[in-house]
């Protein structure tokens, strides 16, 4: 008799455990449902893409810092253009170019009626 009363309730729990995950997979497989996990994935690799970028900024940030330091670029420098001085005179030719300007190669056009090849 306890036999039978114990594989009654084994298989009944096993049924009761089955149904349930049954209907939790199915409810997972609507489409509301897959469009809420694709959106929630999808917030999650901006966040995560965003933290990246960031990290490479303050990486850029502090590598750029390093290098001024070892090249000697964070001391101040001369007044330049930007500060309102102005270049040396071999710069000055270099940033202006040439005073004169060739004139534009210009291709030759060549007049096409699409009537004539009948």
């Amino acid at each position: 008799m306890f036999r039978r009363t114990f594989w009654f309730t084994a298989g009944a729990a096993a049924g009761v455990w089955a149904t349930t995950k049954v209907n939790r997979k199915l409810k997972q497989l609507t489409p509301e449902s897959l469009a809420s996990q694709a959106a929630n994935k999808a917030l999650e690799t901006g966040n995560r893409l965003k933290d990246f970028a960031l990290d490479v900024r303050a990486g850029m940030v502090q590598r750029e810092a390093e290098l001024e330091e070892a090249l000697g670029l964070d001391a101040p420098a001369e007044p330049g253009p930007a500060r309102g001085g102005e270049l040396p005179t071999s710069r000055r030719r270099a940033a202006l170019g040439s005073t004169t300007h060739p004139t534009p190669h210009v291709i030759p056009t060549i007049p096409y009626n699409r009537n004539e090849d009948h």
